[in-house]
């Protein structure tokens, strides 16, 4: 059987979030630390009041996983802003059928959605941590004058050739385009720039374009090939933030980075957070405390694998996190 990359990967990722546990295979920030968590609930808050407080919004999480990163938002939020929570309806954009009886048991008040189109028509704050990078790609190699479009038969890549008008590029050169992703981007920043709100887009990634190939697995939390068992591992893709920020000013809306996270956490007040957590802690959870930052913010680490940007109406203020 022969399928395009991008319809042999929403089938396996499909798959795989039906009959596996992905907390297995890998940890995401919001396991990382709760500091994680509460950082993007006081992100959120401040956006909140920025946006002049409206009344009635709708706080969204895409791929929101075990509900860990809307927990810990919720509760900083709250401590910080109660007006803010009393002004949230909290909607969660989620398609596993393994994770959505999670969610409601952990989130009861959130309503889940396949999409973002059923999401009310209101000013919106939206948070979507390693969400874009799980949409299916499509892969582009350069065969000497032409362009010719991956697709996966029996384990393999056979190259097809395509007509899509893609830029100049040498021979051999691979370019990725995730449709899903952008069309995620684009429906979000039509929505920020006629309702108003904001949205946060953490993941792994670069800013310049042109990485070449990405496809990556993890099975059983060591990496894996992408095509080898479909259903039993995780694929994901690099994010192309830059390509990601010309769809989102087109639609509307001023981007705010691409920056690392490190810098963005640190902006936040992560060090400081961690310290008052460390100084009521037993030695042992304070070491866990200090490694869990150093993990998320440590160039080395994930500080500057991931990065983070921002979405916000035109000519908006500088949002929290954001370096000038």
């Amino acid at each position: 059987m022969i399928a395009r990359l991008d319809a042999f990967m929403a089938r396996a990722n499909a798959a795989y979030y039906a009959k596996c546990d992905p907390f297995k295979d890998f940890t995401t920030a919001p396991e990382v630390s709760q500091v994680f968590g509460e950082l993007i609930g006081l992100w959120s808050a401040i956006a909140w009041e920025k946006l002049g407080r409206p009344g009635v919004f709708s706080l969204v999480e895409a791929g929101p996983g075990n509900g860990h990163l809307m927990t810990d938002a919720l509760r900083a939020a709250g401590r910080a802003m109660p007006d803010f929570i009393q002004a949230a309806e909290i909607h969660l954009i989620e398609t596993s059928p393994r994770l959505i009886p999670l969610l409601r048991q952990k989130l009861p008040q959130a309503e889940i959605h396949a999409d973002l189109s059923t999401i009310p028509d209101r000013p919106i704050l939206l948070v979507a941590n390693e969400f874009l990078d799980a949409l299916p790609i499509r892969q582009f190699i350069r065969r000497g004058a032409s362009w010719h479009e991956r697709y996966v038969a029996d384990g393999n890549f056979i190259e097809v050739p395509t007509d899509v008008a893609l830029p100049g590029a040498p021979d051999g050169a691979i370019i990725e385009r995730n449709e899903g992703g952008e069309a995620f981007v684009r429906d979000l920043g039509k929505r920020i720039a006629t309702r108003g709100g904001a949205a946060l887009l953490i993941d792994y990634g670069h800013d310049s374009g042109g990485a070449g190939a990405t496809l990556q697995a993890i099975e059983n939390g060591r990496p894996a090939d992408p095509l080898a068992n479909p259903g039993r591992s995780d694929l994901t893709a690099h994010v192309d933030f830059a390509r990601m920020a010309l769809i989102g000013h087109q639609a509307g809306v001023d981007i705010q980075g691409p920056q690392p996270q490190g810098a963005f956490l640190a902006t936040m007040g992560i060090h400081e957070r961690t310290a008052q957590l460390g100084r009521h802690a037993q030695p042992d959870d304070a070491i866990r405390l200090l490694a869990a930052t150093q993990r998320l913010t440590a160039p080395e680490a994930m500080g500057s694998l991931f990065r983070v940007m921002a979405l916000a109406p035109r000519g908006f203020e500088r949002l929290p996190g954001f370096l000038s």
